[in-house]
C-alpha cells in the first residue's frame, strides 16, 4: 500500500475525514522540518478537534506545541537527556536485559515482548520521570493501561489510571521540588534564574509524552528487530561475526520497523505539490513508515534488510524541531538488548505468524511475540 501511494498518489486526499497523506521521503522530510507550515498545535492525529479535551483540562503535551513554546519546554528538560546522562544508564539497562534474558533461557519458549521488550522501556521511562524504585509496580500498571488505551485511540478508557497518575505526580512533584534528582521532572520543577518552575499540568503533559512515546517506540523497535533478524539469518550472522556493527545497524532496523508509522500536522497555509493543493487548516499525515522505504532515498533494495546500509537520514524519530527527545535512549536500549540477545541466544527465533500486534492507527508494535531461545520450535 505504501509503495502504491508513493508511485501513484504521493499527495493523497482522504475524502472520508478530509485529510491528506504524504508518503514520499522528500515530502515527509521537508514537512517534518517545517514547523511553521506544518503545525503540531492542533494535535497529531488526522481527527479534527482532538486537542479540545486536552485543552479543556489544561494539559498540552510538549509534542503538541510549536516553537517558540516547544523550544523553551524542550530546553527545560534537555539536561535530563544529555549524552552523559544517557550513557550513564547503560549499566542498569544491561543488568536488566541480562537478568530477563537468563530467565527466558531457563524457561524455554515464552513471550519476549511480555518478558523483555515491554518492561525494559517502562523501567527506563520511570527512571527519566524520577519515579522511585519502590513505586515502579504501581507506575507500570498505570503505564500499561495508558499505552493500551492510547494505541486503541481512546485514552479516556484509561480514566482510572490517568486519575491515579495525576494524583501520584502531584505528590511526586512536591517531593522533587524539595529534593531534586538528575531526572527530567526534577529539571522541570526546579526554578532557576533563567527558567521558572513548570506547573503540575505541564509536568503531567510531559509524563504522558514519555509514557506513550517512550514505551511504544522501543517496544516496536525491539519486536520488529527480532522478527527481521529471524527472517534474514545471513544479516544476523554479519552482526554475530562482528558485534561492533550492532550499534550502527540499529539505524537500519529503525528504518524498517518505524514503530511510529506516521503522525499528523495541520497546514497553516495552502501548500502546493504539483497539481495538488493542501488547503490551510487541513490535517496532513506524515507517513514515516512509507518515507523510510522510499527507493528514491534508500535505493532499489529499500525493502530489504541490510545491516551495513548506514542510512544517512531516517524519519523514525521525526526530524527538525520535533525530533524525538528520547531518540538516543531508544537507540541505547536497542543496541544493548540486541547485543545480549545475539550473544546469549545466538540461534533464537520468533514466530511472527503467531505474534499479535497492538491495535491503533499510528504505532506498529508487537503486543506479544512467541520466542524460542534455541531456535528449535
Amino acid at each position: 500500500m505504501y509503495a502504491a501511494l508513493r508511485e501513484h498518489d504521493p499527495v493523497h486526499h482522504v475524502k472520508e475525514g478530509d485529510y491528506w497523506v504524504l508518503s514520499r521521503f522528500g515530502h515527509v522530510f521537508d514537512a517534518a522540518r517545517d514547523a511553521t507550515t506544518f503545525s503540531s498545535a492542533q494535535g497529531l492525529t488526522f481527527t479534527y478537534g482532538d486537542m479540545d479535551l486536552l485543552e479543556a483540562g489544561g494539559v498540552q503535551p510538549m509534542v503538541m506545541m510549536d516553537p517558540p513554546d516547544h523550544t523553551a519546554f524542550r530546553r527545560a528538560v534537555g539536561k535530563g537527556f544529555s549524552p552523559r546522562h544517557v550513557a550513564s544508564l547503560e549499566g542498569a539497562i544491561r543488568e536488566f536485559v541480562v537478568d530477563r534474558m537468563e530467565r527466558m533461557r531457563s524457561e524455554g519458549e515464552c513471550d519476549i515482548v511480555g518478558e523483555l521488550f515491554k518492561p525494559l522501556p517502562s523501567m527506563v521511562v520511570a527512571h527519566f520521570l524520577g519515579v522511585p524504585q519502590a513505586d515502579r509496580g504501581r507506575f507500570d500498571r498505570w503505564t500499561d493501561a495508558i499505552v493500551a488505551a492510547t494505541a486503541a485511540g481512546n485514552t479516556l478508557s484509561a480514566g482510572d489510571a490517568v486519575g491515579e497518575l495525576f494524583e501520584y505526580f502531584t505528590d511526586l512533584v512536591e517531593r522533587l521540588r524539595q529534593n531534586p534528582g538528575d531526572d527530567a521532572v526534577s529539571h522541570l520543577v526546579t526554578e532557576t534564574e533563567d527558567k521558572p518552575s513548570k506547573s503540575i499540568l505541564e509536568v503531567l503533559g510531559f509524563a504522558f509524552t514519555m509514557i506513550t512515546g517512550g514505551n511504544d517506540t522501543t517496544t516496536g523497535l525491539l519486536g520488529g528487530s527480532a522478527e527481521l533478524l529471524t527472517a534474514w539469518p545471513e544479516q544476523r550472522a554479519v552482526l554475530q561475526e562482528e558485534p561492533t556493527r550492532i550499534g550502527p545497524a540499529v539505524e537500519e532496523l529503525l528504518r524498517l520497523t518505524t514503530p511510529v508509522q506516521g503522525l499528523a500536522r495541520t497546514a497553516t497555509r495552502d501548500v502546493a505539490y504539483g497539481d495538488a493543493i493542501i488547503p490551510a487548516g487541513a490535517k496532513v499525515m506524515l507517513l514515516y513508515a512509507s518515507a523510510n522505504r522510499d527507493s528514491d532515498e534508500f535505493g532499489v533494495d529499500a525493502e530489504a534488510l541490510d545491516v551495513e546500509r548506514r542510512p544517512r537520514r531516517i524519519v523514525s524519530f521525526g526530524y527538525g524541531p520535533h525530533h524525538c527527545l528520547g531518540a538516543a535512549v531508544a537507540r541505547l536500549q536497542g543496541r544493548v538488548a540486541l547485543e545480549e540477545l545475539l550473544q546469549r541466544c545466538p540461534d533464537f527465533s520468533v514466530d511472527a505468524a503467531r505474534g499479535v500486534f497492538a491495535p491503533g492507527h499510528f504505532v506498529r508494535r508487537y503486543e506479544s511475540l512467541p520466542f524460542d531461545p534455541v531456535g528449535l520450535a
